[in-house]
């Protein structure tokens, strides 16, 4: 994996925007995760809240392996992929636990996780997950680090089975820093993750209260993911390209190429005057909106100049791109990298 690569996240949206929203829907849903949840299945009797799971779980397995002939089929460039959370719900959740560890289940599980894994190598597809903002390790409520261990290790098992996991950053399942002990708490439960857990984890900067600094902290355990965006908010401005804090982030990679992660604010900024040509600074921008309304991610990569800053770090990073239009984004911002690659 030594080209710059560009990602998107979890979701297939289809090319043909100007088709109603049922249409959208029949054609993007045979790519894209389903789920349930614990209240209907609570609502009905055992053997159909099982019958749906099964349905739920099928259904999973086989978009994704869609959604990667799909990503398969892309410019080598373009072949990374975030795979959704939420591909066997409530994995983790005593309540459902037995049904995961029904041996037909278990069967279809290992079988189905093998052929996504198989595409992805055969096609050079390169995978992460990001477990949601409940998976906290360095909580300091006891009941919260066991749940949040409990959810890492599903995403850990979903690894192995796609045969990942053997070896440092073969995959990537990106966390942030998130708890009152922070990255002590995280030191503190390191010893109790699985070897494919540990081989495959990286802490990821936040916008609010664990930047850049914090993560670094982590570094000789994990590999640093640098999230440009929330750099920036958490800073006040953009991280310099070689910052000496890049330089440190590339070597907890220890060899393997950096994933980088790139969103932006809302295209609403241009309703208020800020031009997509121009430098986002954040003194100016705090005078019309508060920094909550930065947090969003936009549809697309709007804002020229940010991409031209994030263009800077493809010669040494990946970039997963964080916005709401998905591949479409993705497709787009390919589009304006190999522009300036001709300009240049």
């Amino acid at each position: 994996m030594t080209h710059p690569r560009i990602g998107f996240a979890c979701q297939y949206k289809s090319p043909d925007r100007g088709l109603s929203t049922s249409e959208l829907k029949l054609v993007e849903a045979p790519f894209n995760p389903r789920t349930t949840t614990l209240r209907w299945m609570d609502s009905v009797s055992p053997q159909v809240a099982r019958d749906k799971l099964v349905e739920v779980v099928t259904h999973n397995l086989a978009a994704q392996i869609r959604l990667l002939t799909y990503v398969g089929t892309l410019a080598p460039m373009l072949r990374m992929l975030r795979l959704s959370s939420d591909l066997l719900p409530f994995y983790s959740h005593p309540k459902v636990s037995a049904f995961y560890q029904d041996p037909a289940i278990v069967r279809q599980l290992e079988e189905g996780f093998a052929r996504i894994g198989a595409l992805a190598r055969a096609t050079d597809i390169r995978l992460s997950f990001h477990p949601g903002q409940y998976c906290v390790l360095g909580s300091d409520k006891p009941q919260v680090v066991e749940n949040s261990i409990a959810e890492f290790e599903y995403h850990a098992d979903m690894i192995r089975m796609m045969g990942y996991g053997r070896r440092f950053q073969d995959f990537k399942c990106n966390l942030h820093i998130a708890g009152r002990l922070g990255a002590e708490g995280i030191r503190g439960i390191w010893p109790r993750l699985s070897e494919v857990a540990r081989r495959c984890i990286t802490f990821e900067n936040e916008e609010k209260t664990y930047g850049v600094n914090d993560c670094l902290q982590l570094a000789d355990l994990a590999p640093v993911v640098l999230d440009i965006h929330h750099c920036w908010i958490n800073e006040n401005d953009y991280i310099p390209t070689h910052d000496p804090r890049v330089a440190r982030i590339m070597e907890s990679w220890r060899g393997v190429r950096p994933v980088m992660h790139y969103s932006q604010p809302p295209e609403r900024l241009q309703e208020l005057g800020f031009s997509a040509d121009d430098k986002l600074e954040m003194d100016t921008l705090l005078k019309v909106v508060s920094k909550r309304d930065l947090y969003g991610h936009s549809a697309q990569m709007w804002n020229r100049w940010t991409n031209d800053y994030a263009f800077t770090f493809m010669d040494r990073f990946d970039i997963m791109l964080e916005a709401k239009d998905k591949n479409l984004a993705s497709l787009a911002f390919h589009e304006q990298f190999l522009q300036r690659a001709a300009r240049s």
